[in-house]
């Protein structure tokens, strides 16, 4: 079959997948128009693991009744099923069940796509799975990692390469893209003080991925981080990670701002306590998207914490979060052995949180003057009024996707990347910020974003974070 044949066939699928969704009743299409074959699908999903999710009685799992969980995860495959999303990337799945284990591989499997699945860490009975449609993506490779922390959190990260090249015209050259995928899920913050893990966490993929497009001299191209965050936008991890260039897709495509008031838009999660919250993202990093240095990011993204801590949960003001960090010093200065004392009391100082040599950077960036000491300024204008976690909206520049390749780039040349072209979260109310009682899939609402391919300059890399 030729190339040609071959995107003629794709295209005759799609027609024929989109109107069969439009025939079912109640179904929001997701996909776009099946003429725009260099479209491409991610759903995030946490499908709540039956070991964890409620009964009538608070001792009572799911899990003790094989009637219910089944019937549960066959309807989530349906969905998954039915919405045909190029990567799906669920959390919670119940890995140590290896029937519902093998009725994933099975179902997705038969549905032709690719299945990578990771437990978490001390045989916790759930992980992670990454299913990759064969018909849009080629696996180049696949990693594991292991946070080894507080929670046996994991990550997977795939690098892959579209199954279809890319071509603006007949005449152009075509161009088979690459990205790279991420699937995690973060520790839930039980007390205030884990805060800082689930920031750690987020930091330890970043450094990851600045690994391995290093380790495998890789060019510019687009980062998709999937997954539950178990944190909302008004958290350090969300402002973290848009000072790293990175932006929300889901908010992206409804034009929502890193506001107060489009924080509470939409909602993902109804957690254990009753609560609704926004907690499930993609996050998007383009090429053409400039970063600070990651070290940079994460120190002021724990300055920003400890500020939450002084000022939410131990109630100070500016003055009394200043004299509780200098202690007994008789000076008006904090010093380092007073600041460590202050770390201890909000409860960071822990292998899990923040260990010695972490401290002493926080401290190198606090005392400024690199006297020794913190003054009053210092304590101001790095912990109290930190710089600016979150940058500014660029647009993205859209450019004919004509000819060149991916092997080698330099600043300023020219990659692939995506733009945000539709986001829909099911069921619909939660698009409302409500949260509908006759809704059992999960606990969590599933995520699917549609991307489109456009080439875009380049923005310098930053050095690597040691």
């Amino acid at each position: 079959m030729t190339k040609k044949q071959r995107r003629e066939a794709a295209a005759r699928r799609r027609r024929e997948h989109q109107q069969g969704r439009e025939q079912r009743p109640g179904r929001r299409p997701l996909l776009l128009p099946p003429r725009d074959e260099r479209c491409v699908s991610c759903t995030t999903f946490n499908i709540l693991a039956p070991i964890y999710k409620r009964m009538d009685s608070e001792n009572c799992r799911e899990s003790q009744y094989r009637a219910y969980w089944f019937s549960r995860n066959e309807k989530i495959i349906d969905r998954l099923l039915a919405d045909c999303s190029s990567i799906i990337c669920l959390q919670e799945v119940w890995l140590g069940n290896d029937e519902l284990v093998d009725m994933y591989e099975k179902r997705l499997g038969d549905a032709n796509y690719s299945l990578f699945k990771l437990a978490r860490t001390n045989n916790r009975g759930d992980g992670l799975l990454t299913a990759v449609h064969k018909n849009y993506f080629h696996v180049l490779n696949y990693r594991e990692l292991l946070f080894n922390d507080f929670g046996d959190r994991v990550a997977q990260l795939l690098h892959v390469e579209s199954a279809m090249p890319f071509c603006q015209n007949r005449s152009s050259s075509c161009v088979q893209q690459q990205s790279l995928i991420v699937n995690t899920h973060l520790l839930f913050p039980h007390d205030h003080s884990l805060s800082i893990v689930r920031l750690k966490q987020v930091y330890k993929i970043l450094q990851y991925i600045e690994a391995y497009q290093e380790e495998h001299k890789l060019g510019p191209m687009p980062i998709i981080l999937c997954g539950d965050w178990n944190g909302s936008k008004r958290g350090q991890v969300y402002k973290f990670l848009r000072s790293q260039g990175f932006v929300s897709s889901y908010d992206t495509a409804h034009q929502y701002s890193d506001s107060e008031e489009d924080a509470h838009k939409w909602v993902s999660h109804r957690n254990h306590r009753g609560n609704i919250c926004g907690v499930d993202f993609i996050w998007l990093l383009n090429p053409n998207k400039s970063r600070k240095p990651l070290k940079t990011s994460w120190n002021e993204a724990v300055f920003g914490i400890i500020k939450y801590l002084l000022l939410q949960v131990a109630s100070l003001s500016e003055e009394n979060a200043f004299a509780l960090l200098k202690a007994d010093s008789p000076d008006d200065h904090i010093s380092y052995s007073s600041f460590c004392q202050a770390l201890c009391q909000l409860g960071m100082v822990h292998p899990d949180r923040l260990n010695s040599e972490e401290i002493k950077d926080l401290w190198s960036e606090a005392d400024h003057d690199g006297d020794g000491v913190v003054d009053y300024k210092e304590f101001q204008r790095c912990i109290w009024s930190p710089t600016c976690c979150s940058q500014e909206e660029e647009e993205d520049t859209e450019i004919d996707i004509s000819d060149g390749s991916l092997v080698t780039f330099e600043a300023n040349d020219e990659a692939f990347g995506f733009t945000v072209k539709e986001a829909v979260l099911f069921p619909p109310e939660v698009e409302k910020g409500m949260w509908p009682e006759n809704y059992s899939l999960s606990d969590h609402a599933p995520l699917t974003v549609v991307f489109s391919p456009v080439r875009m300059p380049c923005s310098p890399r930053t050095p690597r974070t040691p």
